[in-house]
């Protein structure tokens, strides 16, 4: 970069940008080392024509990279023109300061690393017609056509390039770098000047021009930066430098249609578009013939589409050998790739977890800027449900190629079965040089899961007559699994919900609940079903409402509780306790019983024992007496002796007596059984008395 002073290198790196956009247009070029004709002078989205300015041509010229660059600047350059139609990155530095950055060291050569290389401010002695004081770049990505091929490339990639120089006396040799990594000026000590910053990567882009005062001889070769060339033979140019193509018929301005690169310098005097002093003080920004060179190429048909670069440096040179002594240089930051990715979760806001499982899934979107053909992979993530202690964070299945050609992916499915919150997160990895890595922005990848609650409906039993239990069962319906192990995609699945049901009772009461006078134990609960019954005997008469309530496992996230007739307005779920009417039925019966007195005046004492023996008819008849008994007798004449029966009952309505006397005293004679006590019995019983 050419800047005589501090205050020049404080302006190029100021004085760059890079711009992302699309232009369709076409194009053709044929060179050494590739394949079919592609012209770079002739796409439609650049000019190359000798000068600087916009037009008649279509397509952008280097005014249109100048105002884009320098727009923001505190002293706008190339305020005639507008920005370029969609190139996808832009350089444009000026060096007013013609003796400051110029190479320096043996080390200077194009087959050295980077860190070989060594400048200095006002190292003296170069030639007026290497002082370069401006250097630009543009970049265009095309759709392919017939006019713009890409070749297995999916996009049609041009690379434009130029500069222009103090003085036209003599021939021009000038190299073009475009470097993948940032290369910037060091302040470290290199071969007897300052260093650089940065290295090659391998397919860094060199293109050495060498073209006549008058412009009519032109040759142009390309190479690559390749490690694997050790040195000068077959496509080898130099050590670390293969040659991708070359022509000695290069000029854009005689090249035919099939040109695969070209270059030419201004063949007259014409007026730059920007600030320019040549070295004869031409007046009006006029520059001599072979002031000011441009160029092209294609670089899909180079095998370099898929090339980031982020710097460019113009550098003249003492003969268009690889081993040619670099003189004066400007360096300057072209583009730079980037990388986004968007990502939008299959589910947002909130779902249900359903019966204990909900797929899910995630797609992401990778844009990339700077270059048009790329590669990578996209690793999916999800995380939760976050904040429970079931929080879990994995991969979604592995890697998912995504490419240029296949920007939006999709990840595997993945089961989460944990009520909660989620996110997904996506990684783009890069397999692409000077691409980065990127990650989602977060946006749309965040959902909820919301827990289920589950139906509870009761079934009381019957009304039933106080003394007897009343009961309720309860049907449970619409649960969720527990999560399994682990929350997301598990090895185990869930169990099924948990937890239990509590009955109450309360009542009676015709409003309302009422007291509670009931509470059941914990029914456990596994799932789906009907629990119960339970059962309660009330002790007074009334109306009784029943209520059921569900509480899910401590640990269970997917299920809510529930209840069922919590303020006892079911009718449902009432029972009726009540009293039964009572009745009376009158059942008379006689307990029978007999006395007897025994008299013997003359004899003495009385002695003995009197027979009783009572027969449910009239004639005594029978071989088992209704009730006996046997009573002694003693004493003076009379005595009067009976039965004490107290358990013998009848409803007979005839019953008879056989009655008997044994006499002990031989002095008074027995009395045998006789049958002379007979009775009619009439029993009215006036029915069934029913109480109120």
């Amino acid at each position: 970069m050419k800047s005589r002073n501090g205050k020049g290198r404080s302006n190029r790196r100021r004085l760059w940008i890079a711009a992302i956009a699309t232009v369709s247009t076409a194009l053709a070029i044929t060179a050494f080392g590739i394949g079919p004709a592609q012209a770079v002078h002739d796409t439609g989205a650049f000019e190359l024509d000798g000068n600087a300015v916009n037009g008649p041509a279509p397509g952008d010229d280097w005014d249109n990279v100048c105002h884009q660059v320098t727009k923001t600047a505190v002293t706008p350059l190339c305020t005639t023109a507008g920005d370029t139609n969609g190139a996808t990155a832009v350089d444009w530095v000026s060096e007013p300061n013609l003796n400051a950055t110029i190479f320096t060291g043996g080390g200077s050569k194009d087959p050295q690393d980077i860190n070989q290389w060594a400048w200095k401010d006002g190292a003296g002695g170069l030639p007026d017609k290497d002082n370069l004081l401006h250097s630009f770049a543009a970049r265009y990505s095309l759709p392919p056509s017939a006019t713009c091929p890409s070749g297995t490339a999916a996009t049609c990639e041009l690379l434009y390039f130029g500069s222009d120089r103090l003085d036209n006396s003599g021939d021009a040799q000038q190299g073009f770098w475009f470097f993948q990594n940032s290369i910037a000026l060091g302040s470290n000590s290199v071969g007897g000047g300052s260093g650089f910053t940065g290295v090659h990567r391998p397919g860094d882009l060199l293109v050495i021009s060498d073209f006549s005062n008058g412009g009519t001889t032109s040759t142009i070769t390309v190479y690559s930066w390749d490690p694997t060339c050790k040195k000068t033979g077959g496509t080898c140019g130099d050590a670390n430098l293969r040659t991708l193509a070359t022509s000695n018929n290069a000029n854009c301005a005689t090249a035919a249609a099939g040109d695969a690169f070209c270059g030419l310098v201004n063949a007259n005097t014409i007026t730059m578009p920007w600030p320019f002093t040549d070295k004869s003080g031409t007046p009006a920004n006029g520059a001599l013939n072979g002031e000011f060179y441009e160029g092209g190429v294609n670089l899909s048909q180079l095998g370099l589409s898929d090339k980031c670069f982020t710097s460019v440096a113009s550098e003249t040179r003492s003969s268009t050998s690889t081993t040619a002594t670099l003189k004066d240089f400007i360096l300057g930051q072209f583009g730079q790739c980037g990388s986004s990715l968007t990502t939008q979760s299959s589910v947002t806001g909130t779902t249900s977890i359903g019966t204990g499982s909900v797929p899910v899934s995630d797609s992401a979107t990778v844009k990339v800027t700077g270059v048009s053909t790329w590669n990578g992979t996209v690793q999916f993530h999800l995380h939760g449900p976050i904040g429970s202690a079931l929080e879990t964070s994995t991969d979604i299945g592995t890697p998912v190629a995504v490419s240029n050609s296949t920007p939006t992916v999709a990840s595997a499915t993945a089961n989460v079965t944990a009520a909660g919150d989620y996110c997904w997160n996506a990684h783009f990895h890069s397999t692409t040089t000077g691409v980065p890595d990127a990650d989602d922005n977060g946006e749309n990848e965040c959902f909820t899961v919301s827990p289920v609650t589950p139906t509870l409906a009761t079934t009381a039993g019957p009304d039933v007559v106080l003394g007897n239990p009343i009961t309720d069962t309860a049907d449970l319906g619409g649960t969720s699994n527990q999560p399994g192990t682990p929350a997301i995609n598990p090895t185990t699945a869930g169990a099924p919900a948990g937890g239990s049901i509590t009955f109450q009772l309360f009542g009676p009461s015709d409003t309302g609940c009422g007291p509670l006078v009931f509470t059941s134990s914990a029914v456990p609960v596994s799932g789906n079903g009907t629990y119960g019954p339970v059962s309660f005997t009330p002790t007074a008469i009334g109306t009784y409402h029943w209520t059921a309530s569900y509480t899910p496992a401590a640990t269970d996230p997917n299920n809510l509780a529930t209840s069922h007739n919590s303020d006892c307005s079911d009718t449902n779920e009432d029972v009726v306790v009540t009293s039964v009417p009572s009745s009376m039925t009158s059942a008379q019966s006689f307990i029978p019983n007999d006395s007897a007195t025994i008299s013997a005046p003359a004899g003495g004492n009385l002695a003995g024992t009197v027979s009783f023996a009572v027969y449910e008819n009239a004639t005594c008849s029978g071989t088992t007496p209704l009730y006996s008994q046997n009573v002694a007798v003693s004493g003076t004449s009379p005595q009067t002796v009976g039965t004490t029966n107290t358990t013998k009952s009848t409803t007979a309505t005839n019953v008879s007596w056989l009655v008997s006397y044994h006499s002990t005293n031989p002095a008074q004679r027995d009395i045998p059984a006789t049958c002379f006590e007979k009775s009619t019995l009439t029993i009215d019983n006036d029915g069934t008395i029913t109480g109120p």
